[in-house]
């Protein structure tokens, strides 16, 4: 029996911007998503596949960042022309969601720096406002790993972006990684913040009357933390 190399909940990428990436589509892939979804997974196999992808996301953010040639000698002797990272980076994870990603960044990047961002949706307003943030000082002059595992409507995500534009960070240089990601959300987030890139690990089919993601995997958060 021949193994089913088409993904079946995955958004056709030509008809999103270009801006936004996703992982290699392989069965694998899809076979770590099924798990993640199930609601029958537990907790610990949730944790444990869910931190899989997103190293494998982290690893496809970096191959998005600048680089410039670098000469080494091996211990041989021999000098190597190679390449190495422009400038430095950090994370910043939209609470809390997003500082479940922490670890697997932590993992590919040894000693990188970490700021937190707290958006709640504002009781009066109903648009997402500010509560919490600690950022690197000199973040201005770094490139940006934004975290947040899930972009639905993309509200919280465009208030997290403002911010680090009011700090100094230049749109080009901040890179939104994120699981799942839905049309909708990524169409309007691209549309406002046109130069930043977008690492998904996964398109679904869009937002359901309550604006959840379909089919989705549920409250990330929730299946993360709670027992």
């Amino acid at each position: 029996m021949a193994a089913s190399t088409s993904p079946t909940s995955q958004t056709h990428p030509a008809s999103l911007p270009p801006s936004v990436f996703t992982l290699p589509q392989t069965a694998q892939l899809e076979a770590l998503y099924t798990i993640i979804r199930d609601k029958t997974t537990s907790r610990g196999d949730f944790l444990f596949y869910s931190d899989r992808i997103i190293r494998l996301l982290v690893e496809e953010s970096l191959n998005h960042l600048p680089v410039v040639p670098k000469t080494v000698e091996t211990p041989t002797g021999v000098t190597y022309e190679g390449v190495g990272f422009e400038g430095k980076i950090c994370g910043v994870s939209i609470l809390r969601a997003g500082e479940a990603m922490e670890a697997g960044l932590r993992e590919v990047c040894r000693s990188v720096r970490i700021g937190k961002i707290l958006i709640q949706r504002d009781e009066e307003t109903a648009l997402p406002k500010l509560f919490y943030s600690k950022l690197p000082e000199d973040i201005a002059s770094r490139y940006v790993l934004l975290l947040d595992p899930m972009l639905a409507t993309g509200g919280s995500a465009m208030k997290a972006v403002e911010i680090l534009k009011e700090q100094g960070v230049p749109e080009e240089r901040i890179i939104f990684i994120n699981l799942i990601a839905a049309p909708e959300g990524l169409r309007r987030f691209c549309g406002k913040f046109p130069s930043l890139r977008v690492i998904t690990g996964w398109i679904d089919k869009g937002l359901n009357e309550k604006s959840y993601i379909i089919p989705g995997l549920g409250d990330f958060g929730e299946r993360r933390y709670c027992e």
